[in-house]
């Protein structure tokens, strides 16, 4: 079993950057990704905005790593396709990611990367899986109400996931 879980948690801390509490954000107050409501449900309490911007890449590896690298079962994806499935995965859900890559991949859409998902990767070639993905993913966040505000970074963050992924795969 290989793990590309540090150079991936990076990429992604880096992509999702600081302090933000935008009002046109329905996450609201964020740091490193990491939303209220998500720190709260993992704390397992309610936390202040204080709380969020003091966040640290110590606090909130843990979380991403079992929330999100875990659920979409990261470890033993291909490498390059771990990281665009991984950053998909914290910025819309590990559900929806792992979906998509189902539906690029054929096999059984379910939300839970398993035997057959696996499987059907180790048939395909990892940059092809990348561009696929982040196709789709940008499809989906084309048709959310919130594209005019956000969809200029959310699109250059795409592009920059599949660059980067395809790095990875070399």
């Amino acid at each position: 079993m290989k793990s590309n879980w540090k150079p991936c948690f990076g990429f992604v801390l880096q992509n999702e950057g600081g302090y933000v509490d935008n009002p046109k954000d329905p996450g609201g107050a964020t740091n490193l990704g990491c939303t209220k409501a998500v720190w709260e449900q993992y704390v397992g309490h309610g936390v202040t905005k204080d709380n969020i911007r003091d966040l640290g890449p110590n606090d909130v590896e843990p979380l991403y790593r079992t929330k999100y690298w875990d659920a979409i079962n990261g470890d033993n994806l291909p490498v390059g396709v771990d990281y665009a499935v991984f950053d998909f995965a914290v910025n819309s859900g590990p559900s929806r990611a792992a979906k998509i890559l189902q539906q690029v991949l054929g096999v059984a859409a379910d939300g839970k990367i398993g035997p057959a998902t696996l499987a059907a990767l180790e048939e395909t070639n990892p940059r092809d899986v990348v561009t696929s993905v982040c196709e789709a993913r940008l499809e989906f966040l084309q048709s959310l109400a919130t594209y005019d505000t956000f969809g200029k970074g959310w699109a250059k963050r795409v592009s920059e996931v599949e660059q980067t992924a395809f790095n990875l795969a070399r």
